[in-house]
């Protein structure tokens, strides 16, 4: 089974009103063909191989809260919207927190979880971020879950032991693989320009199907989409695309400039690869 190619857009705590709207009228005016079934949450492109050798792309795009609405009412119809976060549990007395139920009833189909910056700054633990994953399944919400590791653990080679103990802690809690995409993103490159080579990237991502395949099992290390992110631009992003277990892109700091259309593009370079 092929798996369709994945591009996200993080637009993390950015924008005005007229901003978005401007980048949203960008989006909304790239010619990006239809047939490609893209879809946008924090201005996320996933490319996936059809069954028949045709490649695909949903393209997500994720604008702050109070911005998804509006994203969503005004964004072309084949680019989707995700959120950047939701509460671990049915809404209450949780002052700042946004219930996943909420974004399901605004109509917005996706949710990014476990991004590093949530991890390092906020204290997240891999077990509150397996309650997320979990829970936001439950309500329908499909989930981009981000797992890496930091400069020092790269350095100590402890990579794999890292992002193996986070995926184990969505794999505890989840039933079903159908509606999670892994984001590959080692701290160390995220908004420093430094990058994962093709090489390093493709190792990460191939050693975490095979941890699925081991875990999970066959079927499910073959369909889940492994997305990388981590200071993906539009000069590096074909090269990255090209490697076969990088299923797509979360994309940060780009995805605010118009070269997110040349990343969306990528799609094309995952096909003839």
């Amino acid at each position: 089974m092929g798996r369709k190619f994945l591009v996200g857009g993080n637009w993390k705590c950015n924008g005005t009103i007229e901003e978005v709207k401007k980048l949203v009228t960008v989006l909304n005016e790239a010619e990006v063909p239809s047939e490609d079934d893209v879809v946008s949450v924090l201005w996320e492109n996933f490319l996936n191989l059809c069954g028949e050798g045709k490649v695909g792309k949903e393209v997500v795009v994720s604008p702050p809260f109070v911005f998804l609405y509006l994203v969503k009412n005004l964004l072309r119809s084949d680019f989707q919207v995700a959120a950047q976060n939701c509460w671990a549990r049915k809404g209450g007395a949780f002052t700042g927190e946004v219930s996943a139920e909420m974004l399901v009833n605004l109509g917005i189909p996706w949710v990014i979880l476990g991004h590093s910056e949530r991890r390092c700054l906020l204290a997240e633990s891999n077990e509150f971020v397996g309650d997320k994953v979990a829970y936001a399944l439950t309500q329908g919400l499909k989930v981009i879950a981000c797992v890496g590791e930091t400069l020092e653990q790269r350095e100590s080679g402890s990579t794999m032991a890292v992002v193996a103990a986070q995926t184990k802690s969505i794999a505890e809690k989840v039933s079903s693989w159908e509606n999670i995409v892994l984001a590959y993103e080692p701290v160390w490159a995220i908004g420093t320009g430094k990058v994962a080579t093709p090489a390093q990237a493709q190792e990460v991502h191939c050693e975490l199907r095979k941890w699925l395949h081991n875990n999970a099992g066959a079927e499910v290390a073959a369909s889940t989409r492994i997305i990388y992110g981590g200071s993906v631009n539009g000069a590096n992003c074909k090269e990255l695309a090209t490697q076969p277990d990088v299923d797509g892109f979360l994309v940060g700091g780009a995805s605010l400039k118009p070269e997110f259309i040349n990343i969306i593009k990528s799609a094309a370079t995952k096909k003839s690869a």
